[in-house]
């Protein structure tokens, strides 16, 4: 068990450190970082001084040496446009992600966990068939298309909900549904799966045969083992969920990470976006971490291999 948490920690290293390069590197070579800073009516003269006075003039790889050196200390550099500390600007952002990516992830939970058993006690039914079409169409539907439809129809036509800002816990109701219904379907398919053949195992037929009740053989002798994957999935949908709220906080205008990062893109916010993608790199691959020894603990399979 400790050689198996060993890798997996040192894996989980490896693909940060892969992550803080690549992000460098995309942010810096996807454009000239001074001519953005500078503006569209700067002269030559002026860009050079640019490039100059924030180091922009020395090799990449110096560059990143210096960033990643400064980050390992905490310290995220200063962001260009808002003359601010990164880390302070972070603060003020990552709760509002956070909180959005576990209200959406309890909504998927809560949507799909339900769907998936019904679905695999009742196979070809009416119920297995609209939890395939609830799959189908969580995979197919764009999120932000998706978003736009709960916007109008419960913000603008019924009323019921605000459609913008995060002032109250009801600005996250449609952000969250938005969100979650995006990991609905894989968490669905594989409790769908999970319990049909958790259902068909020796010792579910074992607790039928001594007469217990339905209810109690589907919760304690299926869903206890059937879930067992579906947690480990759950913590990576979480992952990407918070790596793909920008599209859904610019919508609902959540001032959260995603919404930082598209408004830091569009000023050339190079420190800040440098920092968004890493931190949203190392929550994901934390939370990996988190899934694999969860599912370790749970499966002692796992702990042979």
């Amino acid at each position: 068990m400790l050689l198996f948490i060993l890798k997996r920690l040192a894996l989980t290293v490896l693909v940060v450190a892969i992550t803080s390069i690549i992000a460098f590197l995309l942010v810096h070579l996807s454009g000239d970082p001074a001519a953005a800073m500078a503006g569209e009516g700067a002269s030559a003269s002026d860009i050079a001084a640019v490039r100059e006075l924030y180091g922009f003039d020395r090799p990449l790889f110096v560059q990143y040496l210096d960033w990643i050196g400064r980050v390992l200390q905490g310290d995220f550099g200063r962001s260009y446009y808002l003359r601010m500390d990164v880390r302070t600007i972070l603060a003020e952002h990552i709760p509002v992600t956070a909180t959005l990516g576990i209200l959406a992830l309890s909504f998927a939970l809560l949507l799909s966990i339900p769907l998936g058993v019904l679905a695999a006690l009742r196979p070809n039914t009416l119920v297995d068939r609209i939890a395939l079409w609830i799959a189908v169409a969580g995979q197919a539907l764009p999120s932000f298309l998706f978003a736009l439809g709960l916007m109008y129809l419960f913000g603008v036509y019924l009323r019921w909900l605000p459609i913008s800002g995060g002032s109250t816990w009801l600005h996250f109701l449609l952000p969250s549904i938005a969100l979650g219904y995006y990991a609905t379907p894989a968490i669905m398919r594989l409790t769908r799966s999970g319990m049909m053949d958790v259902m068909q195992s020796d010792h579910v037929r074992t607790a039928r045969a001594y007469g217990l009740s339905p209810w109690r053989v589907v919760v304690r002798h299926g869903l206890r083992h059937a879930i067992i994957p579906v947690v480990s999935l759950a913590a990576v949908q979480l992952g990407f969920m918070l790596g793909g709220s920008i599209v859904i906080e610019t919508i609902f205008s959540l001032k959260g990470l995603g919404y930082l990062a598209w408004e830091s893109i569009q000023r050339a916010d190079i420190e800040v976006i440098q920092a968004i993608l890493l931190v949203i790199a190392t929550a994901y691959a934390i939370l990996t971490l988190l899934a694999d020894l969860l599912n370790a603990a749970l499966d002692p399979r796992i702990r042979i291999n």
